[in-house]
Order: structure tokens, then sequence, then C-alpha cells
């Protein structure tokens, strides 16, 4: 008989014939870490590195810190542990870059390296040079450079680990048992890392060092290795890594990583040809747009059916309805192609069953995708979740806006089948208790309490502070349906269907008079947050109604009392509009979404009040976001930051996980200058028209080359001379016309 302690260890076979040891301390270990938490010490300064599904987010010096730091394929965490030291100490950083997200570069040196009494290697006499690429993998080169006029003899030190935690984990979600983890294994060259989840899944991360190391250790879930490196005078050593997730037996082409930053730089260069080019006098609103460029190519992710944005790093790396939608809408001036894209994949996988465990109902647009080990194991219902009230009326209207620009009426047609379909959610599913307005209610357990696009547990609250019961009629998604009516009518005339293009408009028409009846707040003079359901107001005034100027179910007669609150101190912190007024008794300008500031928010407010004419409101809001730009590191607008009231000198207050680069605060800069120059596409009738283009006063010239509209393209320059702003035609290819139109 075997006593349990000489019984063998439980082993598995990984798809690629290893064998693995169980690690029977790996739950414990993962427990304690789930204490740590997520917040970042300085936001501000981790580095994001993107391309596809693949993402590494890491400190400024390129390791990874615990939080939510790693490197993520498909939703799990392949890597949570990655440390270098060098000469027995961590490196001394210089600088680290991600310009383009699918790079990085981290520059460092060493301290004093003693032996005995005496400096063996003097400070700042190595540099260590971490190049970065991910292309279906990552790899590292680390240059490590001897400036001493004598040869050194130095060790570098390697700590590997990987938690295989689900995205989901990493942000709190808590869950009874996980699959299986195993011993790390070291192989010559290579380090393997392996988990097999409740989804049945074997998940690998292969680590091969290029070179075989002096010597390993493994303890605890990570893999320590040594390479001992002699650096003669003047003398450089390159040290290559490539680190492989892999899930089940999938495997991927071989690619050198000079051929794949070669790709990189090509595909960007590809990128940024075929968007609009914007040159304006002001250099740092440049750099703010040309960084936009870049984080929207590097958020693009392939799919069967064209590319989509993914939302944003580190969290929302994923199809996202509302998200993809938005940031589409944004950016038609510079790029139409993500949302023909955007609109085909999310055709495909429109509601097709009434679903409560996924919140899907026939018609209905999706609300995030995940392909991690929850979704896969059904442990959430994200296989795709529909829990979005307002993605459905926002693929109309992105779908109309495109048609605006583009003329392409072969995809509209494409569309048809599910534009019907989303026009059938809106009026059946959609509007729950047919009182005409589009309410939600979560059905799945694992759902969304609240389901526009600020979708917290707390965000949609009464003024007397308490949580609003459903179903919920939010403000701004009537605004939507309002719109995406019109734009539908628009696309069913230009087909020639003159009857189903009235009946439309005349749906739209009587949901603004239902709206303005039930929304005002005559105290308030401003609209309420939504109705409850018992159909109360939900008075808490927020920005959430200002979406209706850009959607333009806001009476021309109430629209100069909305303008005017939006500014007011309580709802303008100086950076921005804010999400909920400083006189709630819910607001708090650290919270996700009840006093925040969030650039798309500010993007769609300013776009609206150029609608209603407010020229100097809109410069006002833009001037706000850029000011708030220009102290960011590298010229980027966060997905949101903290509702503080701007004072001199201060800057804005960051908000601790706020993802960046995210999508559609990078699109907020182009609406925004949109907006100012009041650009407008009516490609169908060959038209560009300009409607009274104001620029603020730190902006005196624009140019903008490659603007396509319909099958023409076209180069246009603004000019301000004082309070006036005028536009010149500098080149044109196709039968564009150009009006101003009042």
């Amino acid at each position: 008989m075997v006593s349990p302690e000489s019984a063998p260890p439980i082993q598995a076979v990984g798809p690629d014939g290893l064998v693995f040891e169980v690690d029977p301390d790996a739950d414990a270990r993962f427990a304690a870490a789930r204490r740590e938490s997520i917040l970042p010490d300085d936001p501000s300064g981790l580095l994001a590195t993107k391309e596809g599904d693949m993402f590494l987010y890491t400190t400024p010096e390129g390791n990874l810190s615990g939080g939510g730091t790693g490197l993520y394929y498909r939703d799990t965490r392949f890597l949570s542990a990655y440390a270098m030291e060098i000469a027995g100490s961590p490196p001394v950083l210089l600088s680290s870059s991600a310009e383009r997200a699918s790079m990085s570069y981290i520059d460092c040196t060493n301290e004093n390296v003693w032996e005995g009494e005496r400096i063996a290697i003097p400070q700042q006499t190595l540099n260590m040079r971490r190049t970065r690429v991910i292309a279906d993998r990552l790899f590292e080169r680390v240059r490590i450079k001897n400036y001493n006029p004598f040869p050194v003899r130095i060790e570098v030190r390697l700590t590997l680990g990987a938690d295989f935690a689900d995205i989901f984990e990493v942000r709190g979600l808590h869950r009874e048992r996980r699959g299986t983890q195993f011993k790390p294994r070291v192989d010559g060259t290579r380090v393997t890392l392996a988990y097999r989840g409740e989804d049945g899944a074997f998940r690998t991360t292969r680590i091969d060092l290029g070179t075989a190391p002096t010597r390993h250790h493994i303890e605890a879930g990570t893999v320590t290795v040594w390479f001992d490196l002699d650096l003669g005078a003047h003398y450089t050593r390159v040290l290559h890594f490539t680190i492989e997730p892999i899930i089940g037996d999938e495997r991927l082409p071989q690619v050198s990583f000079e051929s794949a930053l070669h790709e990189l730089r090509r595909s960007y260069e590809d990128w940024e040809r075929s968007c609009t080019t914007i040159d304006t006098d002001n250099e740092l609103f440049n750099r703010l747009l040309q960084r936009g460029v870049r984080d929207l190519r590097a958020l693009l992710t392939e799919t069967p059916d064209g590319q989509y944005l993914a939302a944003g790093i580190p969290w929302y790396v994923a199809p996202f309805g509302r998200d993809s939608l938005l940031t589409s809408h944004q950016i038609l001036m510079i790029n139409p192609d993500p949302a023909r894209d955007t609109l085909r994949m999310l055709a495909r996988l429109q509601g097709r069953e009434d679903d409560p465990w996924r919140d899907e109902e026939p018609g209905k647009i999706l609300h995030e995708i995940r392909r991690g080990e929850l979704a896969s194991a059904t442990r959430i219902p994200h296989t795709p979740y529909y829990g979005s009230v307002d993605s459905t009326p926002l693929f109309l209207i992105l779908l109309g806006t495109y048609y605006k620009w583009t003329a392409d009426r072969a995809f509209l047609e494409e569309m048809i089948p599910h534009v019907e379909r989303a026009l059938a959610w809106i009026d059946d599913y959609g509007d729950q208790d047919g009182d005409g307005f589009v309410e939600y209610l979560k059905r799945s357990p694992l759902g969304l309490d609240n389901q526009g696009w600020k979708d917290s547990h707390d965000s949609v609250v009464h003024a007397d502070g308490t949580l609003a019961k459903g179903p919920i009629a939010l403000a701004e998604v009537q605004a939507y349906v309002y719109l995406a009516k019109q734009r539908t009518a628009m696309m069913y005339q230009d087909l020639g269907s003159l009857d189903r293009a009235t009946a439309l408009r005349e749906q739209a028409a009587a949901l603004r008079n239902r709206f303005d009846e039930a929304f005002w707040m005559e105290d308030e003079r401003y609209y309420a947050l939504g109705l409850d359901g018992d159909k109360r107001q939900i008075r808490s005034v927020t920005s959430n109604p200002a979406h209706g100027l850009y959607c333009g179910i806001i009476p021309p007669e109430r629209a100069a009392d909305v303008a005017e609150r939006l500014l007011e101190p309580d709802m303008f912190s100086g950076w921005g509009v804010r999400t909920m007024s400083k006189s709630a008794l819910a607001y708090n300008p650290m919270s996700y979404h009840n006093g925040s500031v969030w650039p798309h928010d500010n993007a769609f407010i300013a776009a609206g009040l150029k609608r209603y004419g407010f020229h100097r409101k809109t410069n006002r809001l833009a001037t706000s976001l850029f000011d708030a730009a220009i102290f960011s590191q590298t010229m980027r607008l966060p997905e949101l930051f903290c509702g503080f009231t701007r004072r001199t000198p201060n800057r804005p207050v960051s908000y601790p996980v706020a993802c960046s680069p995210q999508a559609w605060a990078a699109g907020a800069p182009f609406l925004m200058l949109q907006s100012m120059l009041g650009l407008s596409a009516r490609a169908p009738e060959n038209l560009l028209t300009i409607n009274s283009p104001v620029l603020p006063a730190w902006l005196n010239t624009i140019e903008m080359r490659n603007l396509r509209v319909g099958s023409s393209t076209i180069s246009i320059a603004f000019r301000r001379e004082g309070d006036m702003t005028g536009f010149t035609v500098l080149s044109k290819q196709g039968d564009l016309r150009v009006i101003m139109e009042e």
C-alpha cells in the first residue's frame, strides 16, 4: 500500500504532449492576491501595448507589479509576473514610451554595483533598452551596452509567472472555484506556464528565452532564470524573448522580431494614409489629433467581418456595441471604414431569440462579447451579452450617418433587413409598457442593473439619493430613438420607400412631443435624467439629457435654457461638463458616473450646442478638453477624469482606473473639430455643407486633406481673422459641391 506522502503528484498532459504537475498551492496564492487593489500607484505612467486580441499593461519600467498589470489575450491574463533585474538590482528608469501602442520602448541604466568595498560597475555606465512588439505574440529585445572602458560581468535575472485570471476576476469578480493550475516547466530555452479552465480549455504561456539560462529556480508558481553575461569594453549584448499565449492546440505562423516590427509599422502607415490629414497652426493640437489617429489604429481589431474598435485598454479590449458605434460615429470625418465594418459585425450578431440569461431579444444589438474562461464556461452571460438599451438606436444612427458621408447604397441595401429588425425591437421589446418610450429592466441574474452608457449600479439615482427602480426610460435613449427614426426615414426615402419614410418621421415627431411633456422640469429649466418604473421623473441634473441637443429632440425654445444650465458652475468643472451636478446628493467627483468628466460626453454635448447655434459654448467645451489634454504626458485624453473644479494652477485629477487609450476618448477631438467647423456631409446629393465655422482663439488655421465625401475627396483650408472664420477649397477630385449653410 502506498502512503499519501509517497503518492505520485497529479499530472496532466497538454495539447503539445508536455506533462504538467498540478500546483496544489495555486488557489491559496490566487486568493491572497485577490486582496490586492487594482488601483495603480500612478495610472498616468502605465504603458499600454496592444495589437489584435493581445495587450500588455506594465509599469513604466516594463514590469508587472500586481493589480491589473499583465499580458492579456482573449480576456485572460497569460502573464501576471514579469520583472527584470540587472547586476542584482532593479534597473533605474531613464524613459519609456508607447507612442504607437503596438510597440513600447524602455531605457534604463544601473545603480552602482559593489564588490566588497569597491564599486565594480559605476552607476549610469550600463544601458538597457527594452523594445517590445506585439504581433500574435509578445516579442522583447533587450539590448545591454557597457559604456565602461573595461570589461564587466553582469547577471540578468528574469522572473516569470501567470495566474491565468479571467479579466472579470482581475476587476473583482469572485468565484468559488477555479480551474487547475500547473507547476511551471523549464526545458532548455523554453519556459511553459499552464492552466486548465472550468471551460475545459488548456491555456499555456510559452516563453522562448532565446538563450539557455545559466540557471533557473521554480517556486510558488513563478520561474526565475539567470543569465550571466560578459561584456567587453563598449560591448553590446542582446537578449531575445518571445512570449506566446496559447489556447488549446492553436498554432500561429512563426515570424521574426524584425518582420513583426516591419509589418506593424507598415500597417500604421497604411491606416494614417487612409485617414483625413489635419494640420493646424497649433502644434499641441496637432499632437492631440495625431495621438487620436494612432490610438484608434491600436484599438482596431480584426474579425471575420472586418475591423472593429475595441473600447479601451485594459478593461475593455473586446467588441462593445455602444462604444464601437459611438466612436465610429465620431470619426466619420477622418475615416468611414470602421463604421462599415462595425455595422456589419453587429448586424451579424444581432439578437435572434428571447434569452433572459443574456438579456437577448430579437433585433437587439449586443452590448459586449467576451471570450475568456468565465464566458466559455457560461459563468457570465457575455457570449454575447445584450444588456444595452441604446446600442440598437445607435446602430441605426451610425448607419444613417455613414450613408450621409459615403452614399454607399449597396451597403445600405445589405443592411435593410437588420434595420427592420432593429426598428421592430425599438417599438416592441424596447417599449416594455407601451407608453411610447424605450425602457430597460435587466433579466439576467448576472446582467447590468443599468443599461445606458452610464451603466454603473448607482448611476441612475433620484434627487433624494435613492436608486431608481425600473423599468427605466433614460432621457438620452429617447433622443437616440428620435434621431434613429429621422436617419432611417432619410435612408428609406433615398431607397424610394416614401410611405415608410413618412411614417418614421411622424413617429419621431410624436416622440419629440411626448419627451418634452414627460421629461421637462420647469423648476430646473432642464430635462430629467429619466423616468422610473412608476413614471416618476428621476430629477437629478445630469449630462444625459444634453445628448438631446445633438439628436435634435429638444425644441428650439428649450435649447437656450439647457445650454445655460450645462455651463453653470455646478455642471461645468472648468475641464468639461460633469456627468452629474455638484448640487445632487449623489454627486461624487471621484465616482465613475456621478460627477466625473468624460471627453466623449462633452464632444457630443458640444456638437449639440453647435446644432442649435451656440457656437461660443461649443468652443468653450472644446477649449476645456484641449486644456485637459495638454496636461497629459502623451497628449492623450483618458476615458474620464475626476470632476473637481478647475482652479489655477491645478490640473485635471486622474481617475485611477480609467482606460487609456480609450476609443471614444480618442475620437472626441475629431467630433469637437467637426463641430467647430460646422462640417456636415450629404453625399447622396454630392454636398459638403459648412455651417457657421467658428475657430477658438488658440486656432488660426486648419488644413484638411483627403477628406472623403461619397466618391469624392477634397482638401479644404479654414482661416480665422478676428472673430470671422472663412474657408477655401484647395483641391477636389470628383463632383462634390461645397456650400455654406445657415
